[in-house]
């Protein structure tokens, strides 16, 4: 049984079943990383500047090993950057588009909290309650 070709709606005219499979694995690997809450926490916290991991703690009211952990995995993926200065670590963010991606969703999904009937159910982003 084969598999049915990739929603061509998502890439456009891609007709490179592989190049498409591609895609999908990459993106959704991407959101894998910034599928938690604490990690889209610290990227607002470094999203407008450097901080150290103590910073960083404090702005997203966490554990030294839990933001660590978080910070290892954005790190890992290329979305942040770091940099040691005697004990201290301090990340920024190197990655513009992921974080802009998680500022549109997180933006979309605000205003639909903040006002409901502002978007259609059909078209809301946010958890349909």
């Amino acid at each position: 049984m084969s598999r049915p070709p990739p929603s061509s709606r998502l890439l456009g005219d891609a007709s490179d079943e592989q190049a498409a499979e591609r895609v999908f694995d990459s993106a959704a690997e991407l959101f894998g990383v910034l599928a938690t809450a604490l990690r889209l926490r610290i990227l607002n916290a470094i999203c407008t500047e450097e901080r150290s991991v103590g910073d960083i703690m404090a702005a997203v009211e966490s554990t030294q090993p839990n933001v660590s952990q978080h910070l290892k995995v954005l790190y890992q993926a290329g979305i942040v950057a770091k940099r040691r200065v005697g004990n201290q670590v301090y990340y920024r963010v190197q990655s513009e588009k992921a974080v802009q991606l998680c500022r549109t969703v997180c933006t979309q999904i605000a205003i639909e909290l903040d006002d409901p009937d502002s978007v259609s159910q059909s078209q809301r982003l946010a958890r349909r309650i």
